[in-house]
């Protein structure tokens, strides 16, 4: 019995894999998408909130650096230049998918990322993919060209459904985060097994924890939300994001510290400010000159009154009415709460990470194809790449850009 052929199998229907195989079906491609979880593009599902933030104005192609990041952001220009953002707005307009801004750039579905995954289904049925799911791949070989033969090879694989073949295998199989709706560490065995270098992972966009005896005295702000500017590094290298912040029973989360976490590293302090639009220092001065309320209260005015409970109790020269405080009593709360430092212990990991930090080196990858550089008709895709972006929309637009890019250039 012969073996199924394809033009290309893609192994992984999340956004990458499945916007890969619509493109290259709809080129008039044979193509099979391949994946081992009982649903489709979980990921989608669950991101904003259940609206999907599916891409970002604000991105802009020709400076990659701005919001992405990894050993080279500049290698994802090629393909962001080629995909848009208007690009993909305009697919979504075409499904007839309402959808509105947010803020910074923010595109969400007005009714549910359902009608972003039933678009992205509708585009591969309009390709002719064949999908098979749930699907396990067990093992994949490859067969280069015999003598004299002009081919570049051929891929087969052992899957759950029987052995499978193509002239291109696309992986598009995501990081290890969220492993619950399915995250493995597929990608980067294959990258292994055909020896393409990778870059140490690491969760991303992810709360941070403290230890525990440390961050007793914040335990009791869980749940508390407040706009805060968050930064980590030295001034040379000195990222920093105006975001809400969020505190939690174990740490620090909101998208002001999923932000900062992909560019904070272990052992190295945040700097918060907890009132980054208020001169606390002279807002204290002047509730001394006219109140004899407690400090808490009068701060209370300022920022979040349990915030300003727990930060008032941190010292008995700020337990007392404001108007007895000395001038420096105050400047130093004023201080403390404008540039709060702390170290965090680690970060929830990748049960709570939205991406994968590190991955398939951009250095063995074709920035125009997405092809390796060493293993011919072998592509890598989405977030299995080392790229990763800001919290916002900008990996799915990387998603839409590379599986573009290599759908574009798959061999017929």
């Amino acid at each position: 019995m012969s073996i199924p052929f394809y033009d290309a199998i893609v192994i992984g229907a999340g956004a990458a894999g499945l916007f890969c195989a619509a493109q290259a079906g709809q080129r008039g491609l044979k193509v099979l998408l391949i994946d081992h979880a009982d649903k489709v593009a979980e990921k989608i599902r669950i991101s904003g909130g259940g609206r999907c933030n599916f891409t970002n104005r604000d991105l802009d192609p020709a400076a990659p650096h701005k919001h992405f990041v990894g050993q080279n952001p500049q290698f994802c220009r090629s393909a962001l230049s080629r995909y848009t953002t208007a690009d993909f707005i305009a697919l979504v307009q075409k499904h007839g998918i309402a959808f509105h801004e947010k803020h910074k750039g923010q595109l969400f579905a007005d009714r549910s990322a359902e009608d972003i995954i039933a678009m992205l289904l509708a585009e591969c049925a309009a390709g002719g993919v064949t999908h098979w799911q749930p699907c396990g791949v067990k093992k994949i070989a490859f067969s280069a060209p015999g003598a004299g033969e002009s081919s570049a090879g051929s891929y087969q694989m052992d899957t759950d459904r029987g052995p499978v073949a193509a002239r291109s295998l696309v992986i598009a199989t995501g990081g290890l985060s969220i492993p619950k709706i399915g995250a493995t560490d597929f990608g980067y065995r294959l990258a292994q097994q055909f020896g393409i270098a990778l870059i140490e992972r690491r969760p991303g966009l992810v709360p941070l924890t403290f230890d525990g005896a440390d961050w007793a005295p914040y335990a009791q702000l869980a749940g508390l939300a407040l706009p805060v500017q968050i930064s980590t590094g030295a001034k040379k290298n000195r990222m920093a994001f105006d975001e809400d912040l969020l505190f939690t029973h174990r740490g620090l989360s909101g998208p002001a510290v999923l932000q900062i976490s992909s560019y904070w590293q272990e052992g190295t302090p945040l700097a918060i400010n907890l009132a980054p639009h208020t001169d606390l220092s002279t807002a204290l001065l002047q509730a001394k000159a006219r109140s004899k309320k407690r400090i808490a209260n009068e701060l209370a005015t300022l920022v979040p009154s349990r915030l300003a409970d727990a930060w008032a109790g941190q010292d008995a020269d700020w337990q007392r009415p404001v108007n007895e405080a000395s001038d420096k009593a105050l400047a130093r709360l004023a201080e403390r709460l404008a540039r709060w430092e702390l170290t965090p212990m680690g970060t929830e990991g990748y049960k709570k990470a939205e991406v994968t930090l590190g991955g398939v080196d951009t250095r063995a990858l074709s920035q125009q194809t997405m092809e390796c550089k060493t293993q011919p008709g072998l592509y890598f895709i989405g977030e299995v790449v080392d790229v990763t972006g800001w919290l916002g929309g900008y990996n799915f637009q990387w998603a839409w850009a590379s599986a573009h890019a290599c759908a574009q250039a798959l061999p017929a």
